[in-house]
């Protein structure tokens, strides 16, 4: 049945529209620019900035545009003196109660805040008055809280309610006194946070950002006795590029080691090499499951805001939960053993970087269960501000190789930026170790795409093998009720941000549906490009196992790529 239709005016200019869209989305469809900031599609629709107001014709009313629903022989304007003062004065509005230090403030370059005033030409404050004052919050290694930069969007506040379920901010208090806070006046370590930063992505302002260690990182660099090494991961560097204008997608892999290299960093290795390795380890763990009835489902573990949210919400599970490390945190473990064996470093000089899609991979970096294998982590966002610090433009640069050794990866290790691409990793090596026979289609395409949660049955020597995927933490509670109903499954993968890594906390900002699909495209096509596209083919992690590990799932395996996760 085909789509019900209105007719309506927008600027004098009649135009058919869907009859379940808003004004908003109309005039958007016809390429009007209405500026908005609370407002976040199909998530946090609630019209309280005011600043998308438009005129209705029919009443003589403004209304909010993205909570006004189209209408048969609706008329509006979009650009009146009416509109335009109105708007320009609830943006006066705002900034009146809000901490103005742009030139100081990490968002300043992506504010939405600041971008509409400057397009709104508000080169004053006509409203002055007392000012709220809060606590800024800086208690998680991950995210910082300056509630005094907050305009009361509560963007931040619909996306861990709505899209992760956790629920750990909140608006509290009434009129000129309401803040967004953690739940019980916590601060954010003491909350359920999981520190996935999802709402650092969707804050207009700089009221939510990431906790910064490039100071820290720029100490060590220029310490004489320090050898540093960094690790990137595979979603970096197909998200890199947005932050110098590039295009999203874009695959700047060599012009991301060539600016590390100039930075000082004396080892440059990829993530995507112990991405592999953790294929190895888990896909043994979950063979070692099928075939002694061990507690199955097997989820897998490479997702730490994933790690906190089961801790805290589904204990009862954590037998189910991979004792490997992540990628991270196996890659740190192996520089300050391997590594550091190998090149006869002394590990009190040898300090460890990463650069990660995530924010919540800052505080796994810290959990006392794995202390000591990573030092910092520096978020996308915070590499492209460190190669601009350093006077470096990533376009200019020339490509670089990864350095050997722990530098080599298949296409499998590079899709684990995608939702599902730890699972298709991780069949494509299962499948080869129990049946002893090449598979003949790598390609899982029923695990890839945005569907918040997906199925699949793989035949592997007779066995019918149940896996799920799920990213998003809400996706990850359907999931828990599917098996609480009785369905069962072999394998799960689970991922905290939507997207999986791509759209990890810890990425560009702005990234609109189109960006990640994009972003998804470009990760696929560097598997497709590989020479190598299975794990266990990867001639270095055979070297490891070979000269170090011995083999998967060993003593020595599970002293540096195991760890234990406990109960929140």
């Amino acid at each position: 049945m085909s789509q019900e239709t209105v007719k309506m005016f927008i600027d004098d200019e009649e135009i058919e529209v869907e009859s379940d869209l808003t004004v908003l989305e109309a005039a958007r469809q016809m390429g009007k620019k209405i500026p908005t900031l609370c407002y976040l599609k199909d998530k946090n629709v609630i019209g309280a900035c005011r600043v998308c107001l438009i005129e209705v014709e029919n009443t003589g009313k403004l209304a909010a545009s993205c909570i006004t629903p189209v209408a048969e022989d609706l008329r509006i304007q979009t650009n009146t003196k009416r509109v335009r003062e109105t708007r320009k004065m609830n943006l006066e509005f705002l900034l009146s109660n809000h901490d103005i230090e742009c030139p100081t403030c990490l968002s300043n370059e992506e504010c939405d805040l600041r971008q509409i005033a400057e397009e709104l030409g508000v080169r004053e404050i006509r409203f002055e008055g007392q000012k709220s004052s809060f606590e800024k919050d800086s208690s998680t290694p991950s995210i910082f809280r300056d509630p005094e930069k907050c305009i009361l969007c509560r963007r931040c506040e619909s996306i861990c309610r709505d899209v992760q379920s956790v629920q750990a901010i909140n608006a509290d208090g009434r009129g000129f006194d309401t803040v967004i806070s953690t739940t019980f006046f916590d601060d954010l370590m003491e909350s359920p946070c999981v520190f996935c930063g999802q709402c650092t992505l969707v804050c207009p302002t700089g009221a939510i950002t990431e906790i910064e260690y490039i100071d820290d990182v720029w100490e060590v660099l220029g310490d004489p006795n320090k050898h540093v090494v960094v690790q990137t991961a595979p979603a970096v560097r197909i998200a890199l590029s947005e932050a110098f204008g590039g295009d999203a997608g874009e695959i700047c892999t060599g012009k991301m080691v060539g600016a590390l290299k100039k930075l000082g960093f004396d080892k440059v290795y990829d993530t995507n090499f112990t991405a592999d390795l953790t294929i190895m380890e888990e896909g043994t763990e979950l063979i070692e499951r099928i075939k002694n009835d061990g507690e199955l489902p097997l989820f897998t573990s490479c997702s730490p805001g994933w790690i906190k949210f089961i801790e805290q919400y589904y204990p009862e599970y954590l037998d189910n939960l991979s004792s490997c490390k992540s990628p991270q945190q196996m890659f740190g473990s192996l520089v300050n053993s391997y590594y550091q064996e190998r090149e006869d470093i002394d590990k009190k000089d040898i300090s460890v970087v990463s650069i990660m899609p995530c924010t919540a991979k800052k505080f796994e970096a810290q959990r006392e269960e794995m202390a000591g294998d990573v030092d910092y982590v520096l978020t996308t966002r915070e590499l492209a501000r460190m190669i601009k610090q350093a006077g470096l433009n990533l376009n200019d640069l020339e490509e670089s190789e990864y350095d050997q050794l722990m530098g080599e990866s298949t296409g499998a290790g590079a899709i684990f930026g995608s939702t599902g691409g730890v699972m298709e990793a991780a069949l494509r090596t299962a499948y080869e170790l129990i049946t002893g026979e090449e598979l003949a289609e790598i390609d899982f395409d029923v695990l890839r795409g945005f569907d918040g949660v997906k199925t699949a049955a793989v035949n592997i020597g007779g066995l019918e093998v149940k896996v799920a995927v799920a990213h998003g933490l809400a996706n990850a509670r359907k999931v828990f009720e599917m098996i609480k109903n009785g369905e069962t499954f072999h394998f799960v993968e689970f991922m905290a941000c939507p997207g999986g890594c791509l759209g990890g906390g810890g990425q560009p900002l702005k990234a609109t549906e189109e960006v990640m699909q994009k972003r998804m495209e470009a990760i696929y096509e560097i598997d497709k490009n590989k020479k190598l596209r299975k794990s266990h083919e990867n001639p270095y992690i055979k070297k490891i196992y070979e000269e170090y590990l011995d083999h998967p799932g060993s003593h020595l395996a599970h002293q540096l790529l195991h760890t234990e996760y406990v109960q929140r």
